[in-house]
């Protein structure tokens, strides 16, 4: 066996898939959730612990476990065999060790990004690092907190981390991130000079990033933070989502806060459910992450007009992605970091309980906006409700809205209403379902008894090879690929029946596999009588046949021909009529 059949065989895809997607049992083979791949509003995500493979029915995403490693992270076939073969305590053959320049290179840049993760950790600790330590005081911040959380601190020295890069190629230093090449001249310095710095990772826990945070007065920017690089995506990476997404799935919901602290701040006080972008905008790619994992968010950016501003940009931006979105507003002026710690978690929690609804803070927002004393006032605040309003999917629930908002802004009903029916978004168009050609009962049930391993082949096959009806079965292109795999290897993979397949064929598959009436567990013994049922199906057609000869005998007058087809119809009906009494 290879080593990626090996790895395939000893790694649950359920397991490995659940980290990141929320999965809910559909059936006793199957999981279903939402795509990670696009944004979708019904789960049309299966994943089939029979057959260890996952199909998404909207993009059309689907494969092994190494599939899915490589196209989620992003990977090469070799980093995902690797990736798999790690986190799974699988040692790997040294034949699968990289060889590619895309793999050398992402390889090197996660052993740069732990080269610096260590380097800045012992910084803080040291002599440069106790204004950094001091600003830690100041905020609050345990001991604990600090290691946990991986902070550290950059030298202001040029040359730092380039010291300790000597053994990467220029390329690479140049693709960290971490080093800037010089204007003039050669060689390098470093990127992070006399900051706090703050490890960001990806969802499995690796360091790909930092942002370091300036502690002079006159130093700028206030936040300096990585690059996008081959391992590291900005636009849909979220601090503190690996620690977090656990928690997330439990709770049901997200706590989206603005910065790095204040992650750290309601982290370290024992609200486990919160994340931050790290150091840009909300995007649909940072919504889509969070929804793979709960479909609730309670927004709590900082109480400030810069604060207010960004909520209002992400509600737009998680109604477009069928959020179901919470605002909460901290008393006092303060922050989150700064509210947990002067009021305590036990109080914060209870704030998020009791977040309102994004509706009514728009509402608040329109008022302070807008002058409501007067006609133009009104219709502007309508105007600023209407894009939020719109972007309700259900549509039951957007009408009821749209007449709560002519209410709450004193306008005329018919007037919103009016409004609304000319600007209203129309909902997402659903991914158009491939027309599947009908599949008779008796083969779907062939074909997963087929499939359900080595020992129901061996009786099935011979026998279904050579049947008549087959030539007539809309899956008979498929069966025939499983009579050659059988023939080559008796343990062939599901993957590899499906990778030898058109795509017609291959949807044909896929359809029965992960049909949701795909409960049936099968034995030799039910086979047997399954191959009974289509051994007296090949009787009747026989039969049927050897009728149609009898009537077109005697329509021409050929009597012996007649009585020598009624002899043999008359033992095929005695033989039928005993097999299924057989079966019975």
């Amino acid at each position: 066996m290879d080593f990626a059949k090996q790895l395939k065989s000893s790694v649950d895809i359920v397991k490995v898939i659940g980290e990141v997607v929320r999965l809910k049992k559909a059936s006793a083979n199957r999981y279903a959730g939402l795509c990670p791949f696009h944004t979708e509003k019904t789960p049309s995500f299966s994943v089939s612990t029979l057959h260890q493979f996952y199909k998404c029915f909207g993009c059309d995403a689907k494969g092994d476990v190494i599939r899915f490693v490589m196209e989620f992270e992003h990977l090469t076939f070799p980093e995902a065999l690797k990736t798999l073969a790690d986190r799974n305590g699988i040692p790997m053959p040294q034949r699968h060790e990289y060889h590619d320049n895309e793999s050398r290179l992402r390889n090197a840049l996660y052993e740069m990004h732990q080269i610096a993760a260590k380097i800045f950790s012992t910084n803080l600790a040291s002599a440069a690092g106790a204004e950094a330590r001091e600003y830690l005081r100041r905020r609050g911040l345990s001991s604990e907190a600090i290691e946990h959380f991986g902070l550290g601190y950059s030298n202001r020295s040029f040359q730092d981390l380039v010291q300790q890069f000597r053994q990467f190629a220029p390329e690479q230093l140049e693709a960290s991130g971490l080093v800037r090449k010089r204007n003039e001249g050669s060689g390098f310095y470093d990127a992070f000079r006399g900051r706090l710095m703050f490890p960001i990772h990806d969802e499995q826990g690796q360091v790909i990033a930092f942002g370091g945070r300036a502690l002079g007065e006159g130093d700028e920017p206030k936040y300096l933070n990585s690059p996008e690089t081959p391992i590291y995506k900005k636009s849909s990476l979220l601090y503190n989502l690996h620690r977090s997404k656990e928690t997330i799935r439990k709770s049901g919901y997200t706590v989206l806060v603005e910065g790095y602290m204040d992650v750290i701040g309601v982290y370290s006080a024992g609200v486990r459910n919160v994340v931050a972008s790290c150091g840009t905008s909300l995007t649909s790619g940072h919504v889509r992450t969070l929804r793979r994992h709960s479909e609730s968010i309670v927004v709590n950016f900082d109480p400030d007009a810069a604060g207010e501003k960004a909520t209002e940009r992400s509600i737009q931006m998680l109604l477009e992605e069928r959020m179901r979105v919470k605002i909460l507003e901290l008393e006092g002026g303060l922050d989150p970091d700064e509210f947990v710690k002067k009021h305590g978690a036990d109080i914060y929690r209870e704030k998020l309980e009791k977040a309102s609804g994004y509706f009514l803070w728009l509402a608040e927002r329109a008022r302070k906006k807008f002058d409501m004393r007067t006609s133009e006032g009104r219709i502007d605040g309508l105007k600023f409700l209407l894009p939020a309003v719109e972007r309700i999917p259900d549509k039951l629930e957007r009408a009821a809205v749209a007449d709560e908002v002519a209410g709450y802004l004193n306008i005329d009903r018919g007037l919103v209403l009016d409004q609304f029916r000319k600007t209203a978004m129309k909902g997402p168009n659903e991914a158009a379902r491939n027309h599947q050609p009908t599949i008779s009962r008796t083969e779907r049930i062939m074909l997963r008894s087929l499939l359900a391993g080595r020992e129901i082949r061996e009786i099935l096959v011979p026998q279904l090879r050579s049947s008549p009806l087959l030539p007539g079965w809309t899956t008979r292109n498929i069966l025939q690929v499983l009579f050659s795999l059988h023939d080559s290897d008796p343990d062939f993979a599901f993957p590899d029946i499906e990778g030898r397949l058109e795509d017609r064929d291959k949807s044909l598959l896929l359809a029965v596999v992960f049909a949701d009436n795909t409960d049936e567990t099968f034995t030799p013994e039910q086979a047997l009588t399954y191959l009974g049922i289509i051994q007296a199906d090949e009787r009747q057609a026989e039969i049927n046949q050897i009728r149609l000869q009898l009537k077109q005998a005697e329509r021409l007058g050929q009597m012996e021909e007649a009585l020598r087809l009624m002899q043999i119809l008359s033992e095929l009906q005695r033989e039928d009529r005993g097999k299924r009494s057989a079966l019975a």
